[in-house]
């Protein structure tokens, strides 16, 4: 399990709280692009609707020289009604650092954190890009309205 990191080096993944240093140009990013979801991150880590601290949950960023260029967050998903269901969600990747393999890294990272949590795990990809990565991943199609994609995990979660 990662842990917060103060001492960021070149390349780094760790558990991140809002706000910090990069999230801004990372949601002007994501907004020119028309992904309004890093809008609904920090809007609702502000509120304290949602700051990723129930049990099982962590939002993580990924730092290139102690710059954000990625986010991703792991959920209790609030569209299950059900705890042991895990949601990958707010996963973002600035322009500039895609195909280098951080989208990968992050999204295994959450998948790391939630399999001694949840019983799978659910998300909903925002084009078809992102959903060749998680099925890459072991994510499978699924039809659901709340979702687009389930990974599970064999596991028990507490």
């Amino acid at each position: 399990m990662l842990d917060a990191d103060s001492n960021r080096s070149a390349s780094s993944l760790a558990r991140i709280t809002l706000p910090v240093e990069g999230i801004d140009a990372l949601q002007a990013e994501a907004r020119h692009e028309g992904y309004r979801f890093i809008d609904t991150l920090v809007r609702e880590w502000e509120s304290g609707a949602n700051r990723f601290d129930a049990p099982g949950e962590c939002l993580l960023g990924h730092f290139d020289g102690g710059s954000l260029v990625a986010v991703g967050g792991l959920n209790i998903d609030p569209f299950a009604g059900d705890a042991r269901i895990g949601r990958i969600r707010r996963v973002y990747v600035r322009r500039e650092w895609r195909g280098k393999g951080i989208g990968r890294m992050l999204v295994s990272a959450l998948i790391e954190e939630a399999r001694p949590h949840f019983q799978c795990a659910r998300l909903r990809a925002e084009n078809p890009e992102a959903a060749r990565l998680y099925e890459r991943l072991g994510f499978v199609p699924i039809g659901v309205p709340d979702a687009t994609h389930i990974l599970r995990f064999g596991n028990h979660a507490r």
